[in-house]
C-alpha cells in the first residue's frame, strides 16, 4: 500500500477546517490535508482527524490506523461510532487550552465572589444596594477532576490566593493542593468546597454526578461551576438545591442540550450564569504539533502521546 503523508480532517464546519488545514501545513508542508468526504482513495488513509463525525464514518476507512480527536474529550467520537481495537484514539492535551479553561474559572470564582452576578440582576431593575463579598484567602475551590485541566485550574487559583482542594477517581499528589480519591474520601472532599468547580470528563461514573446526594454535602451556600460536561448535571437537583438555600448559584457553561433551548428555566434564574460552552477553545495553531508528533510517531511505528482509553471514557 503506498503510504502517501495524508491526514484527513472530518468536521462538518468549514472554518475549523480551514483553520486546521492552515496549521497542519505550516507546521508540516509535506503532509497532504484532505477534508471528508471529499477526500480520495481512502484506503491509503491511516490518520484522521476529527470533531463530531457522522455515524459510521470510520468503516470507510478500511486502513485507519489512529483517530485524533480536535478536542479535549472523545464523546463526541463515540457517540455514534463504534472504534475498533487496533485503531488508536488520541485528544488534545494543550496547555493553551488548559490556560484558557484556568483564566475563566478563575474570572468566574472572583466574579461570584464580589458579587457582580447580583449587581448585573440589580442594573436591570434600577436597584443601588451594596452586600457583602468575601476573598479569596477566604475560600476554598473544590476541584471535581484533578487531571491536567484541573491541575492547570488550582495552580492558576493558588497564585490568586485561594485555598485548593481536588478529588479524582486514582490517587494524586499535586504540591500545595491537598488531595482525595475515589468514592470513600469524596464526602470528606465535598465538604472542603466553597466554590465546587467540575473539570471531569463525561464517562459512565461521572454521567448525573452533580446531584442532590452531592450538593448536600457541600457547605451550605456553596457555589457550583461546571466547566465539565452537561450530561454530568441533574438539572432539576440544581434548581432545587439553589432554591432551598443549600446553593447560592452556578456558572454553568456546558449542556444537557446545545443551544439551551430558549424555554429552558436555566435562562430566567437569577443565581444560574450561563455561557455558551466557552470555557475554552482549542487552538490549532498550538494544539497542532502534538497532532503531527502523533502522525510521525504513526508513520515510524514509534508510541503515541495523549492516548485515550475507550474502556475508561479519557
Amino acid at each position: 500500500m503506498d503510504t502517501t503523508d495524508k491526514i484527513v480532517i472530518i468536521c462538518d464546519h468549514e472554518e475549523t477546517i480551514e483553520d486546521w488545514r492552515k496549521a497542519i501545513t505550516h507546521h508540516a508542508p509535506n503532509i497532504m490535508v484532505e477534508a471528508y468526504p471529499n477526500d480520495t482513495e481512502r484506503e491509503k488513509t491511516q490518520f484522521v482527524l476529527v470533531f463530531h463525525p457522522p455515524e459510521n464514518t470510520f468503516r470507510k476507512f478500511p486502513n485507519l490506523k489512529v483517530i485524533a480527536s480536535m478536542a479535549a474529550g472523545i464523546n463526541h467520537i463515540t457517540k455514534h461510532n463504534k472504534v475498533p481495537k487496533n485503531i488508536s484514539v488520541t485528544k488534545v492535551n494543550d496547555p493553551m487550552h488548559h490556560d484558557d479553561m484556568a483564566d475563566f474559572v478563575l474570572a468566574l470564582s472572583l466574579s461570584y465572589l464580589r458579587r457582580l452576578p447580583l449587581y448585573f440582576h440589580q442594573k436591570t431593575q434600577a436597584l443601588w444596594k451594596t452586600h457583602a463579598y468575601q476573598r479569596p484567602e477566604e475560600t476554598t475551590i473544590g476541584i471535581m477532576g484533578i487531571g491536567a485541566i484541573g491541575k492547570a485550574v488550582g495552580n492558576l487559583m493558588l497564585k490568586n490566593d485561594f485555598k485548593v482542594t481536588g478529588w479524582s477517581r486514582s490517587k494524586k499528589d499535586i504540591d500545595q493542593i491537598k488531595t482525595f480519591h475515589g468514592k470513600d474520601q469524596r464526602n470528606e472532599f465535598l465538604q472542603t468546597a466553597d466554590i465546587l468547580v467540575c473539570t471531569l470528563p463525561l464517562t459512565k461514573d461521572t454521567e448525573s454526578i452533580l446531584n442532590s446526594e452531592v450538593f448536600n454535602k457541600l457547605p451550605k451556600g456553596a457555589y457550583l461551576i461546571n466547566i465539565g460536561r452537561g450530561k454530568q448535571l441533574v438539572e432539576a437537583d440544581l434548581l432545587e438545591a439553589i432554591d432551598n438555600g443549600q446553593l447560592a448559584g452556578a456558572a454553568l457553561d456546558v449542556f444537557h442540550e446545545e443551544p439551551l433551548p430558549k424555554q429552558h428555566p436555566f435562562w430566567s434564574h437569577k443565581s444560574i450564569l450561563i455561557t455558551p460552552h466557552t470555557a475554552g477553545s482549542v487552538s490549532p495553531e498550538s494544539a497542532v504539533k502534538k497532532i503531527i508528533a502523533n502522525y510521525k510517531a504513526m508513520k515510524n511505528g514509534e508510541q503515541l502521546v495523549d492516548v485515550v482509553d475507550i474502556g475508561k471514557g479519557y
